[in-house]
């Protein structure tokens, strides 16, 4: 249920913010709004407000199914227009104007996602500590020397300057973007942490990023913050109930090998595992002050052919966290950066997939969208908002994109007509409408596949 509130929430606020792009602009232009609606299908909600704005007559719908909206203006092409209202239309207004009226949906969108980002800045969010976890084998992180535990200070793209680094998710945020930017990555540690007071460069240049996925982060090597490896809740009748381990033990060895912290030690759990079958091995743990070694057989569970170890419970204590909170204009500033970021990556990895270099893996469609939307709000007010604040970048994004049948597509015919004199012919505008239709529902149904692909796969 949550899932389902979260989701017609989150589409309903981003659709009505895109729509009222169009209309704010609409009005201060001259142009009569025929209708707002936002949603399609049957009609749930239909008034008209005692006071429009001046030569406005706007009927405000709300219909049944929140997968879109629109707003309806006058226009010569699709009624016929008194000819004392002509200068109303929207067919008739210049270029520049009509131009500005297509693009304010997007900006809305883009300008919704600054505030949401800032007013995260604002409220303050709380993170975990930039301290690096155990880096998976043979990742970038590995070969660099890096073993587990060092905090990183700051951190740039090679070739700019270090800036400091408040949090982990600030770190992964880089580490991603440089690795499918095909970026390399320099951290600065700590002088307090270990390994610290050095620079490490990190060539993430070297990864052949196709996919932001988990395996793109595995590549890196960072999969999580350091986090001490204790055991927490244990499961009844699991592995680690049958073993005696208790929650709040502190793992110090599997086997005589010095355990560095949680990420470290789900891996050897993982890797308890040999032709198939679950292999003994000597913990040495410490509880309460005092040192035991207990023998763990972790359960084997088969996952697409692939057998690993679990041992029914949580490993890892929770990280060490801070809360990251910035002041009103460096929290304004950051918001924008942040969507400048996200736009750009977004931007960069639909160019990708276009020419080859990215999977078609990487569109989300509804289904992906909702589940986010659930997982988010169950988490907590500020990362709803910062997944409302993503979905508004690829709102704004995507409706930019040069398809005939998006505000993208109609500012080309735009520029079109500001660089020729003339407007596209109504021929043309038939086919390039048909072959946007086209694109988009290619588009759409990919996306859908991988949706089903990933939730239900």
């Amino acid at each position: 249920m949550l899932t389902v509130v979260a989701f017609i929430v989150a589409l309903g606020l981003l659709i009505a913010i895109h729509e009222y792009g169009h209309y704010r602009v609409a009005v201060a232009c001259g142009v009569r709004v025929l209708r707002f609606s936002i949603g399609f299908g049957p009609t749930v909600l239909r008034w008209k407000p005692k006071k429009q704005r001046p030569g406005q007559d706007t009927e405000f719908v709300l219909a049944a199914l929140p997968l879109g909206g629109f707003v309806r203006m006058l226009d010569e092409r699709e009624a016929p227009v008194a000819p004392g209202e002509r200068d109303r239309a929207f067919n008739t207004q210049p270029v520049k104007k009509r131009a500005a009226i297509v693009a304010a949906g997007p900006a809305a969108n883009l300008l919704l996602a600054v505030l949401l980002y800032a007013l995260v800045n604002w409220m303050g969010v709380q993170e975990p500590q930039p301290v690096l976890g155990s880096p998976a084998a043979g990742s970038i992180v590995a070969e660099a020397g890096l073993r587990g535990g060092e905090r990183v200070s700051a951190a740039g793209f090679e070739g700019s300057e270090l800036e400091p680094i408040a949090s982990f998710e600030e770190l992964r945020w880089l580490m991603t973007r440089a690795a499918l930017d095909g970026q390399d990555l320099r951290i600065a540690l700590a002088p307090e942490s270990r390994g610290g007071g050095r620079e490490v460069l990190l060539p993430l240049s070297r990864i052949d990023a196709r996919e932001a996925d988990a395996q793109l982060m595995r590549k890196v090597g960072v999969l999580g913050p350091w986090s001490p490896a204790e055991v927490g809740d244990v499961k009844a009748g699991g592995a680690a109930e049958r073993a005696g381990l208790r929650q709040g033990d502190l793992v110090l060895r599997v086997d005589g090998k010095p355990v560095g912290d949680g990420q470290q030690l789900r891996d050897m759990i993982r890797a308890q595992v040999k032709d198939g079958q679950a292999v003994t091995a000597t913990w040495d743990i410490e509880r309460a002050g005092r040192r035991l070694a207990l023998q763990v057989t972790p359960d084997v569970v088969n996952d697409g052919g692939a057998a690993f170890g679990r041992i029914n419970a949580f490993v890892g204590a929770p990280p060490a966290m801070l809360t990251v909170r910035h002041g009103p204009i460096d929290g304004l500033w950051r918001g924008i950066v942040r969507t400048w970021e996200v736009s750009e990556l977004t931007l960069r990895m639909m160019g990708r997939m276009v020419i080859g270099e990215a999977s078609l893996k990487n569109l989300s469609g509804p289904l992906t969208i909702a589940d986010y939307a659930g997982k988010s709000a169950s988490l907590g007010l500020t990362q709803y908002i910062l997944f409302l604040a993503l979905i508004s970048v690829s709102l704004g994004v995507l409706n930019l994109l040069p398809l005939p049948v998006l505000d993208g597509g109609h500012l080309m015919y735009y520029l079109w007509e500001a660089v020729t004199g003339r407007s596209v012919t109504d021929a043309w505008m038939e086919r390039l409408q048909r072959g946007g239709v086209a694109v988009l529902l290619m588009m759409m149904s990919i996306a859908l596949f991988n949706d089903v692909t990933r939730i239900f796969g």
